[in-house]
């Protein structure tokens, strides 16, 4: 699979100075880390999830969350999990299908039994699996979730990861939440192999205070869910080795709402090129007006200033605008290659090719490190693609 497969060969060629490469899902896990872009929940009791999945992916979503917690009532659990079951058996049956497109899959569990009886009565099809999504991960409840991982992969004979959930009181709480953090960090340190990427849940946080974020305001703009991210990125997101890939909160709102607001594109990371300078660029940011993603993309865009990657999402149309703002630009790409041509020199720094910014070699090594493993799932943009191109061709694709 690879990002932005589901376009035309030429749409590819117009868009990219170095395309997306294709990657597995037995691939390295910090290549699949960078990749997730945006994950897609669904519940599980859907009645047309196989379906669901195959519609999705083939539209360009690379990993999926199939949902038997917070996404369905305490009713429904026993259903769900008959229904995820029945629906993996067809899709595996039908394999050859789909196998294009197959897309990174993930239960979400609500119990640590679940992981192993799941693996269990899924046979055959658990080798569509990527991993379990471990919700209300705490120092105290995250080792029997990681057990019941590893007793899974010893009885199916493959790798799952893991994907914990940050969202407890414990972390919300000023005065549980360093405790917490460093607990977590050395229970994950001891599974390191199987944690691919480490999730927030925002809402969960946020309902420890009643407060829910508005359309026009990001996950930043509250000052207890941004001095959470903060806290997690300071342990769990360090470039020295020890750090895990950390994605970006939920976008709880859905499109066509009232706005306060329009689009500030000129805000985005990507420069306006001639297309989007040109008539046609008028309609470009009429369509994505209309799909109504003001404060989405101020949010990833401060994800990812604030070291994320990757972003939960539940509405089909959130994913595009991820994926079109985690793809590298041109600017981007070249600060990076130089600063690492630089650090290889041994170090100094220098002006950047575009003229604007000092690159210095060393401190911006780990930086540029990143932004070569995301070019290399993403790829990297051409000189005069900005983000608005990007967003619009993939939602025509």
């Amino acid at each position: 699979m690879r990002h932005f497969g589901h376009l035309a060969d030429d749409v590819r060629g117009r868009l990219f100075l170095e395309p997306p490469r294709p990657f597995s899902p037995d691939g390295d896990p910090a290549l699949l880390a960078a990749a997730l872009g945006g994950t897609l929940y669904s519940p599980a009791t859907r009645p047309a999830l196989a379906a669901d999945i195959r519609k999705q992916a083939a539209r360009g979503v690379v990993s999926m969350v199939l949902c038997l917690e917070d996404a369905i009532a305490d009713h429904e659990v026993d259903a769900g999990e008959c229904n995820l079951v029945e629906q993996l058996g067809d899709l595996v049956r039908d394999f050859t299908d789909w196998a294009q497109f197959h897309p990174l899959l993930f239960i979400r569990v609500r119990t640590p039994s679940q992981i192993v009886d799941l693996t269990r009565r899924l046979g055959a099809a658990v080798g569509l699996l990527s991993g379990f999504v471990l919700p209300k991960f705490t120092e105290h409840a995250g080792g029997a979730y990681l057990a019941a991982l590893a007793e899974a992969e010893r009885s199916c004979g493959r790798r799952l990861f893991a994907m914990p959930v940050l969202e407890s009181p414990e972390l919300a709480h000023l005065e549980t939440r360093r405790t917490q953090l460093f607990g977590i960090a050395r229970l994950l340190a001891e599974h390191r192999d199987r944690v691919l990427a480490v999730r927030l849940g925002v809402t969960d946080l946020c309902s420890a205070y009643g407060l829910r974020r508005s359309p026009d305001l990001t996950a930043y703009d509250v000052a207890l869910v941004a001095g959470v991210i903060g806290d997690v990125v300071n342990v769990l997101g360090r470039a020295d080795g020890t750090g895990h890939t950390i994605t970006g909160p939920v976008w709880e709102y859905f499109p066509h709402q009232e706005r306060m607001f329009r689009p500030q594109l000129r805000r985005t990371p990507f420069t306006s090129g001639p297309r989007q300078a040109s008539g046609a660029g008028e309609g470009v940011r009429r369509r994505i007006i209309e799909h109504d993603l003001d404060g989405l993309i101020r949010e990833i865009q401060l994800d990812r200033a604030n070291g994320l990657l990757g972003k939960t999402c539940i509405h089909p149309s959130h994913v595009p605008a991820v994926h079109a703002l985690s793809v590298v630009t041109h600017e981007e790409y070249c600060d990076a290659q130089d600063v690492l041509r630089q650090e290889r020199g041994g170090g100094g720094v220098l002006r950047s090719a575009y003229t604007n910014k000092m690159n210095e070699a060393r401190p911006h090594r780990a930086w540029a490190e990143r932004v070569l493993l995301r070019a290399e799932v993403f790829g990297v943009a051409r000189e005069d693609v900005g983000f608005a191109e990007l967003l619009v061709s993939t939602l025509d694709g």
